[in-house]
């Protein structure tokens, strides 16, 4: 069965097993999430539940998604994200998902933006190597010759200076160390994408 829940990274830390090991885990705050629609073959061509997180103000929000959630009297979120699952049946319109939809042990994919860095060059972005650093070499850490005179252009994909990071990241088979029912956290064996408080979905398509 297919399940997910939207949650907070808070950061890393570690933990000590049984035998002493220290566990590398990133934390992560799930609050409890709501089921805002259901959706099937019969009226959308596929099967699937969306789930909001993080309540938001009514005036924050344009009239047609207010109306989203006015119509099956849920209140605002402010992050909507669909699961896809073929158990729809089990779900019910404004039923609360939380992170005790886990187990210790589990294994799940977490999904996440990672940092942004900015504009960067070849070094950096794609692990070039450098010229010469002496005097005279006139050539440091430039990226290169990008062709010939034929074609006379710059083929796509070419591996030039840019935009680095701000992408969306898929960690999969992440084991779950520790679930806080009380405290809505997730301990995540080893690290996920994104900065601290950044948005994440962990979720397990089993």
């Amino acid at each position: 069965m297919a399940k997910g829940i939207l949650g907070r990274k808070i950061g890393m830390t570690q933990i000590f097993d049984e035998e002493g090991q220290a566990i590398p885990v990133t934390v992560i705050e799930a609050k409890p999430n709501v089921v805002v629609q259901k959706k099937t073959v019969e009226t959308d061509g596929y099967n699937a539940i969306q789930i909001g997180f993080e309540d938001i103000k009514e005036h924050k929000l344009i009239k047609p998604v207010l109306g989203h959630f006015k119509k099956i009297g849920v209140k605002p979120k402010k992050y909507l994200k669909e699961i896809r699952t073929e158990n729809v049946e089990k779900y019910e319109v404004g039923q609360e998902i939380k992170v005790d939809i886990f187990k210790e042990g589990e294994k799940v994919d977490v999904v996440g933006t990672s940092k942004g860095k900015g504009f960067t060059g070849a070094i950096k972005r794609w692990n070039f190597s450098r010229g010469p650093m002496s005097h005279g070499s006139r050539y440091h850490r430039r990226p290169g010759s990008l062709g010939s005179t034929d074609p006379a252009r710059v083929f796509k994909g070419r591996k030039l200076p840019g935009r680095m990071g701000g992408e969306r990241v898929t960690i999969r088979n992440l084991e779950i160390v520790k679930v806080d029912p009380e405290k809505n956290m997730l301990l995540v064996k080893g690290s996920v994408p994104g900065p601290r408080k950044g948005l994440v979905l962990i979720k397990n398509d089993d």
